[in-house]
């Protein structure tokens, strides 16, 4: 047995969370200071500015997932944690995708939205309109996760 391979394997779950949630953390954050500058103008605004401050933490959860799909692929959830260390290398390599994309799109979706708080303050019949941006920035976090999902799968069917 290879005592390393678990190691890169739990080192790429823990990166996936972390950095996705770091991310998310900074850029809901972000969001919620420009929102709580417009509730204090318009109570009656908070609903609206309280989605376009949610939208960046969706990263978060994203990461979240790659790390519990990882996890219980590599034996920590249950199982065999026998892992090599070229599939460890490999679990690392799949997560990161989702860490990196997740860690600098969340702080960009939050620019975003911010924008659009600020839009919503000023014309709140724009409020769909205002969802399209940060979403747009989702795009990309969405295919970080896919990537990851199937990244982390894969090196599961390898005998490595």
């Amino acid at each position: 047995m290879d005592k390393y391979g678990i190691v890169f394997a739990l080192l790429g779950a823990a990166l996936a969370a972390l950095m996705a949630g770091a991310g998310s953390a900074v850029a809901v954050g972000m969001g919620g200071q420009a929102a709580a500058g417009v509730v204090t103008e318009d109570p009656g605004k908070f609903g609206k500015v309280l989605i376009l401050q949610l939208l960046p933490g969706t990263q978060g959860i994203y990461g979240l997932l790659i790390a519990f799909i990882t996890l219980s692929q590599i034996g920590v959830l249950g199982g065999s944690s026998d892992i090599s260390l070229a599939k460890g290398l490999l679990y690392l390599a799949a997560c990161l995708p989702m860490a990196l994309v997740g860690y600098f799109s969340a702080i960009s979706q939050a620019k975003a939205a911010v924008s659009s708080i600020n839009l919503v303050a000023k014309k709140p019949e724009q409020f769909g309109k205002s969802m399209i941006f940060p979403a747009m920035v989702e795009t990309y976090a969405i295919f970080a996760l896919l990537i990851s999902m199937l990244a982390v799968n894969g090196v599961s069917a390898l005998n490595l």
